[in-house]
């Protein structure tokens, strides 16, 4: 099953970046990072904007059946053995892809949150955005552990 982190705005070289990007080339299953950008200003429309072009993507990308996971601070506090069973279950069920949602500076607009098989958060503090990016790569990264029975993950 391939994952990928949807996320707004463009990375640029920080030690934030260079996180995800390690912590994903690890992985042993197809992960990575697709990032998209809005040029309206801050506020109602640019959030609904942001969140139509992920919809948009996920709905053109090739396979089938897909899931969607907003990462949304009123999302269920998961663990890292939830997560791992969820994308399991998911797997074991055939499903092709995997999409997690990062929302930008004003979160997901309700159309995006409609969307989703699953919200979920790290707490429920806000995260700087490329900082969840590296949580969250680690976090499918240990996931991935978990289910390999690897000992990375000593939970």
């Amino acid at each position: 099953m391939k994952l990928t982190i949807l996320g707004i705005g463009k990375a640029r070289k920080t030690p934030e970046a260079e996180l995800w990007v390690d912590w994903l080339s690890r992985c042993p299953f197809p992960t990575h990072v697709q990032e998209f950008e809005s040029r309206l200003p801050s506020g109602p429309a640019r959030t609904k904007d942001e969140s139509k072009k992920l919809l948009s993507y996920i709905s053109q990308s090739s396979g089938s059946p897909k899931r969607l996971v907003s990462l949304d601070p009123n999302g269920v506090n998961i663990s890292s053995e939830e997560l791992a069973d969820m994308i399991g279950k998911w797997r074991a069920d055939g499903v092709y892809q995997c999409f997690f949602a990062i929302g930008g500076a004003d979160g997901h607009h309700p159309d995006l949150l409609k969307e989703a098989d699953k919200k979920i958060a790290f707490g429920r503090a806000i995260w700087p955005h490329m900082l969840c990016r590296a949580m969250l790569a680690e976090q499918l990264y240990r996931a991935e552990m978990i289910l390999a029975g690897h000992p990375y993950h000593r939970g």
